[in-house]
């Protein structure tokens, strides 16, 4: 345990050696052929991830319940006479998305092991690690989906509680007890949004690295990370804290880059095309992986993937 709680882990050094390895890769020389490639790998290991929209608010305008109340009424009246048509669409649309999202699920897992490998190893394949590391990306798939089937229900248990208390506010005599079980849904919904946040951001950061180094199992990569975990907690808690800050500058060069784009209207158009927007900001993509695994190389020689990659 205390092999693995070095005496000095900072958040701040792995910035510099992050930048020159996004120059190292892209600019000494520049390669349009490599920037593309590599940026195909990259565009594979974000495949799927779309942003999500928090919760508009609700306003409980209880002076007004009996035409809210109205209001209900006529949509569930609506919905009781399309209801057989919802079903059809229900059935047909659900499992083609159901299959779309495993399918990206599945190439983003195969495409974060060959971008981690063209970071790694300043290279700029893709056949080489779609078959190398086709079990790891595989495991961490499975691995995915058995943690979404777990927060659908952890998520969907407090979204139920919601609706159910939002309901139980069109009756007077349940409106306290509604309030309360409102507020108690949406802290364990925040809570699970964290904890699963937390769970996907260390996935990608650190056991995706250590299973490279180690095993083609996420369980086992995940055991691995624990330890670690285990010894650093605060180190953890200020990495979180500062990969915040980090998001947060990327997103405002992401927006000036974008903003330059509108003054030329193909450019911005070209921003928003999936693969040539992740080409286009490549180098903060790029920033961001060798980021992390120049953080995890200094917990030891054990997790430096370098090392590895480069021979």
């Amino acid at each position: 345990m205390d092999s693995l709680r070095p005496q000095y882990v900072s958040v701040i050094e792995p910035i510099s050696p992050a930048i020159e390895r996004v120059r190292l890769i892209l600019f000494k020389p520049f390669d349009l052929s490599k920037w593309l490639i590599i940026g195909f790998c990259a565009w594979l290991a974000q495949l799927g991830r779309g942003g999500g929209g928090g919760p508009n608010g609700f306003n409980f305008n209880f002076n007004d319940r009996h035409n809210e109340f109205n209001q209900i009424s006529q949509v569930k009246d609506t919905l009781l006479t399309y209801l057989p048509w919802i079903i059809i669409g229900a059935v047909i649309v659900i499992p083609i998305l159901i299959i779309i999202g495993l399918v990206l699920c599945w190439l983003r897992s195969r495409g974060q092991f060959m971008f981690l490998h063209c970071i790694a190893g300043n290279k700029a394949e893709v056949a080489v690690p779609w078959r190398k590391f086709a079990g790891h990306g595989n495991s961490l798939f499975l691995f995915r989906i058995v943690i979404g089937l777990i927060g659908l229900i952890v998520v969907g248990l407090p979204t139920a509680l919601f609706i159910f208390s939002v309901i139980a506010t069109q009756k007077t005599a349940l409106i306290g007890l509604a309030i309360s079980g409102i507020i108690v849904a949406v802290l364990v919904f925040i809570g699970a949004l964290i904890l699963f946040g937390l769970i996907a951001k260390f996935t990608t950061d650190f056991v995706v690295p250590i299973m490279l180094l180690n095993t083609s199992s996420s369980v086992a990569g995940w055991r691995m990370f624990l330890v670690i975990l285990g010894a650093n907690k605060a180190r953890m808690i200020l990495y979180i804290l500062f990969q915040i800050v980090i998001s947060m500058v990327i997103g405002f060069i992401a927006m000036f880059i974008c903003l330059i784009g509108c003054c030329c209207c193909c450019a911005s158009v070209l921003l928003l095309v999936p693969y040539v927007g992740t080409v286009i900001l490549l180098p903060l993509f790029a920033f961001q992986r060798a980021y992390s695994l120049y953080y995890l190389r200094q917990f030891g020689p054990a997790f430096d993937v370098f090392s590895v990659q480069a021979s």
